[in-house]
């Protein structure tokens, strides 16, 4: 089958940056990206490509380059799909937060309703992909939903997990450690798996691409997830220890790094991980272990989040200890919402959760962050539902500026490692702010021993 209409149903951080590489390595494909948010659409059709919604380092030149020419942003979802071979959703698949599973499973609702929408719509075959990060079996609901339709449609489901990371999305797809594709194994499945193994082929070696049965392509993405957390959480359970000890988390990191059989990726010790992956996925394994009746595994597995959660809270008490039992009434600057730098993403930021903490303890909280703004800030404050919108709004202070933000200010937390706080005059800061000054760097990416001698009070993670 020639591939020459793809449609994918979901603007957001994995759709949205997907679909442009494929249609700027694809020219012949008309490349179309649907969602019901027209402001989101609005954006990513604004002639001004600096406004784009999603903030990725090369982004906004790969989709200069495709846009009007063979990419395109609608929110026409109907006649995308009735146009499209290959049909991507790539649609939010957040924790459940009802019902059975709550708090762990994955909530599927609009990944059927995409399907039932597929199924609604469509007047001939297609190829319909996964690229949603999707529980275990999630393919055979969706077939049971296409298959049901009785219009004569045959429908081929394929697993296609996106393996990227946000701040280097775009250099992660253009030159992706491998492509897996997960199909059937029926004739029909197999042509469907080389229809989209041709797509990627334009630019991805061959030995790259890998392909697999649903189920594992499926369970493959929760388990690299699963492991890449797991790392962080290991180093972070000995930067606790390393700072009763006298031991010095960089050095232990680099020292197992240096172990071929380790290796040095996923070992920087910070306030805790976030994003939109690692947590819903690992409780997503959970639930899937809990439900088979592995307990075993499942505990193995929620003891990664707990111990998340676990440095979040301890960075957070370890400011308020630090600044003489109260931050009552006292402003802390944020540096950093963003879960990670080069990205305006904030879903499950450590920040959110650091600062829901600190306003609890009656904190007056300034935020800086490069690519975040205040209406984000607030918003993903008023999701955890601790207190009023009105309230929130009264306790969070935004900046444009990182020197007014610290002006005043009693102490400093560092949660993104955005390359630019590196730079900053710290003389200046430290003169503006009231003394002591204290900085908490949740990253471990300033000079501690410079900031000690300007006069800062530094305290890094796990030293």
């Amino acid at each position: 089958m020639k591939i020459t209409k793809i449609c994918c149903i979901g603007a957001g951080y994995v759709g949205g940056p997907t679909m442009a590489v494929i249609a700027q390595k694809c020219p012949e494909i008309k490349v179309t990206v649907v969602d019901l948010n027209e402001e989101r659409i609005a954006a990513w059709n604004d002639e001004n490509i600096d406004n784009i919604p999603i903030y990725e380092p090369g982004l906004d030149k790969v989709v200069a380059e495709a846009r009007g020419r063979n990419l395109f942003f609608s929110t026409d979802v109907e006649k995308a799909i009735d146009e499209a071979q290959i049909i991507f959703i790539s649609v939010n698949t957040p924790t459940k937060t009802y019902g059975k599973g709550k708090g762990m499973a994955a909530d599927l609702k609009y990944i059927e309703l995409c399907a039932r929408q597929i199924a609604r719509v469509a007047k001939d075959n297609k190829i319909v992909v996964e690229k949603s990060t999707l529980p275990v079996r999630t393919a055979e609901a969706i077939k049971s939903i296409l298959d049901n339709t009785g219009n004569g449609v045959q429908f081929q489901i394929l697993s296609n997990p996106e393996f990227l990371a946000e701040g280097t999305a775009v250099e992660d797809l253009l030159n992706p450690d491998r492509i897996l594709i997960g199909g059937d194994s029926t004739p029909e499945g197999q042509k469907a798996i080389q229809a989209l193994v041709d797509v990627y082929s334009n630019w991805v070696d061959a030995d790259k691409i890998l392909t697999t049965n649903v189920w594992s392509s499926e369970l493959s993405k929760l388990t690299a997830n699963a492991f890449l957390a797991q790392r962080i959480s290991s180093i972070n359970a000995m930067s606790e220890l390393c700072e009763k000890t006298g031991a010095d988390v960089n050095e232990v990191a680099k020292a197992i790094g240096m172990d071929s059989r380790i290796g040095s990726k996923f070992l920087k010790a910070s306030v805790g991980f976030g994003g939109s992956c690692f947590q819903k996925d690992i409780l997503n394994l959970v639930y899937i272990a809990k439900s088979y009746g592995l307990n075993e595994v499942a505990d193995y597995w929620e003891q990664v989040i707990i111990m998340n959660d676990h440095q979040k809270r301890r960075f957070s008490n370890n400011i308020v200890q630090t600044l003489y039992n109260t931050v009552a009434d006292k402003k802390i600057t944020f540096l950093g919402w963003a879960f990670k730098k080069d990205t305006n993403d904030t879903r499950e930021s450590a920040a959110i959760y650091v600062a829901d903490d600190l306003i609890n303890e009656n904190a007056k909280i300034a935020v800086f962050d490069p690519k975040v703004s205040r209406k984000k800030v607030l918003a993903d404050l008023d999701y955890l539902e601790t207190r009023t919108p009105s309230s929130n709004e009264r306790n969070v202070l935004s900046f444009d500026s990182p020197y007014d933000a610290c002006a005043n200010s009693h102490a400093i937390a560092v949660l993104t490692e955005w390359d630019e706080f590196i730079q900053y005059d710290w003389l200046k800061i430290y003169d503006s702010m009231q003394k002591p000054a204290f900085v908490f760097d949740g990253r471990n990416i300033l000079n501690g021993p410079a900031l000690e001698a300007i006069g800062f009070i530094y305290q890094g993670i796990g030293s």
